[in-house]
């Protein structure tokens, strides 16, 4: 049979090689997605909690069940044979290929091991490299497979590209780490270009994770701006590697430091911790100025804090077992450590301060923009309110308060005067905020006007203090000026609003002033009939008009009466009438009479 194709105008023939060549049919080609197979068993398997240990055992026991399935065992349990596994052997590449991988895995994750464990013992650092070195041959044999697609080959090109760069990296070699780092990195950055959109998520990753390796290379080479990006990419949380990383270089310029300028006074350095911390909070302003936004450098400042919690712990324990401090009498000058101490808790109180201030900002942006009278913002999340600002002016105040209370510090008085100047200031903000939430949910008119004339006065204060200039910054300044002027305008606006809701009442609680006021009392009708009132709810279908059921009243119950004054009446006298009745005997003897006549005795008697 032929098969005819035009090429050109001209009339081509050719065998069918598939019916002529039976045998010639190609092979398959499969596909394996290296990196996605690596990540969800180390998830699955330990290193979700950097447990490389128990990873290391799920590799061990999966390259025994995949020599078992391909009939390469290596001995018995009495005798071990050592047998390598190539394409050549066996038919079967895919688990050919998954066995090199975990060999490799089970090298790499023994050397992380090692890394952990090398802290406390240094000597396990020569068994670590070893084992990456291992890692890196085991790795190799991804190379040589030749039915698998062109994905697959790139994958283990890139996966080659990181063990070696990890290699090199553990032997200080900068450059060829480096040079394999960055071609790791460019490999799965094409990888996750070509790829459609729920592929991506895993190779972007891996890309991130390499970043910080790739850039403590370029410091080591010599590019002295590679510690800022460290830095930065910390405060974006980069895991445990990227703090190694810090804490190495830190080490390496912390033995140039070895005081500190602060006040005047010349403050040495010993502890390591604490060189280290300072270094960084060296760094720190230059960060901070290349975030992207709020929440990256609010980010950078809790970094930064649990940090200088760690070197003020290290300063403390250094204080206990130090014996100038104990032998220090009460209100004698500080220790050299007791300086470093209030030094470090100068730092942390005007970070935390810093920090506090950047929220404020982001809290201020999601009030209304149009009339704070009115309403918030809506959007996705929990709505900033007026008292909760009022609390992060409060968490600020008590953090200068904390700095005026700092040992050393309370006779310098130029220091006193400019934390009390800033404190002043801050206290306009919180009375601002103060007077917000009096006049949105309470309706205080009178209290709001009272609250923005003492923050008007706080703010004169601030900005009229002598040391002014020195103590408030361009910006604050700023904001107390646009403050005092926002003040004057709403003390009016307040005003007016308490005019036309008439706050002035009287003892019955009826409004003096305007209408609204008095459309809230809970007079009836019947209790009001003297007064003349626009009442639009007496024409609804539940008219004020007289309150069923009536309030209950306390009245008397039926007394139980003892008339004690009767002993006291003086009766007028009854002679006259007692006359009377004697005269009148004689006409009839009574009841008595006709009685003692029915009978027959009396009478008889008496004759």
């Amino acid at each position: 049979m032929v098969v005819q194709e035009e090429v050109s105008g001209d009339t081509k023939i050719e065998n069918n090689n598939e019916l002529q060549n039976p045998e010639a049919v190609p092979e398959p080609v499969f596909t394996i997605e290296i990196l996605k197979i690596i990540k969800d068993t180390q998830q699955q398997h330990g290193l979700r909690h950097s447990d490389y240990q128990r990873y290391r055992g799920y590799c061990s026991r999966r390259i025994r069940r995949l020599r078992k399935v391909l009939h390469v065992t290596q001995g018995d349990k009495r005798h071990f044979k050592k047998k390598d596994i190539s394409e050549a052997m066996l038919k079967d590449e895919r688990k050919v290929l998954i066995h090199s991988i975990m060999m490799t895995e089970r090298a790499w994750s023994y050397a992380m091991q090692l890394r952990q464990e090398a802290n406390t013992e240094p000597r396990k650092k020569f068994h670590l490299i070893s084992r990456l070195r291992k890692a890196a041959t085991y790795s190799l044999q991804l190379q040589t497979f030749s039915k698998c697609d062109a994905r697959t080959k790139l994958e283990a090109q890139a996966y080659v590209a990181w063990i070696h760069g990890s290699l090199h990296f553990e032997l200080q070699m900068w450059k060829p780490a480096m040079e394999n780092l960055k071609k790791a990195q460019m490999v799965y950055e094409k990888l996750a270009l070509a790829l459609p959109e729920e592929e991506q998520y895993i190779y972007k990753s891996r890309v991130e994770e390499l970043a910080p390796s790739l850039r403590f290379c370029a410091y080591n080479i010599g590019d002295e701006s590679a510690i800022d990006d460290l830095l930065q990419m910390r405060g974006h949380g980069q895991g445990d590697l990227l703090a190694n990383l810090i804490s190495l270089i830190s080490n390496r310029r912390s033995e140039v430091m070895c005081e500190v300028e602060w006040r005047g006074h010349a403050v040495p350095v010993r502890p390591e911790r604490v060189r280290g911390f300072l270094l960084s909070e060296q760094q720190m302003d230059n960060s901070l100025s290349r975030a992207a936004d709020n929440a990256a450098k609010i980010t950078l400042l809790e970094t930064l804090l649990l940090d200088c919690k760690d070197a003020v712990a290290a300063v403390k324990d250094e204080l206990k077992n130090d014996p100038n401090t104990k032998n220090r009498t009460a209100g004698g000058p500080l220790t050299t450590l007791q300086q470093l101490l209030s030094y470090l808790m100068h730092i942390r109180l005007t970070r935390t301060i810093q920090r506090n201030l950047l929220m404020v900002e982001s809290a201020q942006a999601t009030l209304s923009d149009k009339n704070e009278f009115t309403i918030y913002k809506g959007g996705e999340g929990r709505r900033t309110r007026p008292q909760d600002l009022t609390r992060l002016f409060e968490i600020i105040l008590q953090n200068y308060c904390e700095l005026q209370q700092l040992p050393g510090l309370e006779d310098d008085m130029k220091y006193q005067q400019e934390i009390d100047t800033k404190i002043k200031a801050y206290r306009a903000f919180r009375r601002q905020y103060m007077t917000l939430k009096a006049l949105f949910g309470l309706r205080r008119w009178r209290e709001g006007m009272a609250l923005y004339q003492r923050a008007e006065q706080y703010v004169k204060e601030a900005l009229g203090a002598s040391n002014a200039t020195a103590a408030l910054d361009n910006k604050l300044r700023s904001d107390l000026q646009n403050l005092k002027r926002d003040i004057e305008g709403q003390v009016f606006s307040a005003h007016a609003h308490s005019v036309l809701e008439g706050e002035g009442q009287d003892e019955d609680g009826i409004a003096q002033l305007g209408t609204k006021a008095s459309y809230k009392s809970k007079k009836p009708l019947c209790d009001r009939l003297g007064e003349y009132r626009e009442d639009p709810s007496l024409t609804s279908r539940m008219p004020n008009v007289y309150k069923l059921p009536p309030e209950m009243r306390p009245i008397p119950c039926k007394p139980l009466f003892f008339d004690l004054a009767f002993n006291f009446v003086e009766f007028p006298s009854l002679d006259d009438k007692i006359e009377a009745a004697a005269g009148g005997k004689k006409g009839g003897a009574g009841l008595t009479g006709f009685v003692k006549g029915l009978w027959g005795w009396g009478g008889s008697a008496k004759k």
